[in-house]
C-alpha cells in the first residue's frame, strides 16, 4: 500500500549550474518522504524513544525528469519487504502540476540498537506492523547500475 507525502517546493537555493534541482537535494526530498512515511509505520519518535533507528544501507536513484526552481513535488512510498530488522523501501517523486515522475530512490535500512551502534532486530511488534505494510514493487525496482554491453562490430 503506497503513503504519499508533500508538497515539497524546490526552492532556488537548490538549483545547480544546469539551472535545474541538484541531484543533492533530490535526496533531500526522498529523506524528508522517508521522515512522513516513518511516522506513519511508528518508527520515528517512537522507535528512538526507545533506543532504536533506522540507517540506510544501500540506495540507487534513477533521476527521471528536470525540476525547476518553485516547482512542486509530491513522493509515493511503499514497503518492498521487510524481516526481522531490515526494511526495503521504495519512494517515486512526481510533478505536482503534471503527474510526471521526476526520481525514483530505492533503498534498504537497519534496525539499529542505538547504544551498541549494531543492527538489532525489530522492538515489540514492529516487524509484524511492517510486515503487514507491504505493497507491490513497482517495476523499476531492483535495477543495477550498469553500461549496456556494447554492440559487436
Amino acid at each position: 500500500m503506497a503513503f504519499e507525502s508533500g508538497p515539497f517546493v524546490v526552492r532556488p537555493e537548490w538549483i545547480d549550474h544546469n539551472g535545474h534541482l541538484n541531484l543533492a537535494y533530490y535526496i533531500l526530498l526522498f529523506d524528508e518522504a522517508t521522515d512522513a512515511l516513518w511516522g506513519s509505520l511508528g518508527l520515528g519518535d517512537a522507535i528512538r524513544a526507545i533506543g532504536f533507528g533506522t540507517f540506510a544501507v544501500e540506495t540507487h536513484t534513477q533521476y527521471r525528469a528536470e525540476l525547476m526552481e518553485g516547482e512542486t513535488v509530491g513522493v509515493r512510498s511503499v514497503v518492498l519487504g521487510a524481516d526481522g530488522k531490515r526494511l526495503h523501501v521504495a519512494h517515486e517523486m512526481f510533478r505536482t502540476r503534471d503527474g510526471a515522475v521526476s526520481a525514483q530512490q530505492e533503498l534498504l535500512y537497519l534496525c539499529v540498537n542505538m547504544a551498541t551502534r549494531r543492527a538489532a532486530g525489530w522492538p515489540g511488534e514492529i516487524a509484524a506492523r511492517l510486515a503487514g505494510r507491504v505493497g507491490a514493487a513497482p517495476e523499476w525496482v531492483g535495477r543495477r547500475v550498469a553500461m549496456p554491453a556494447a554492440a559487436p562490430r
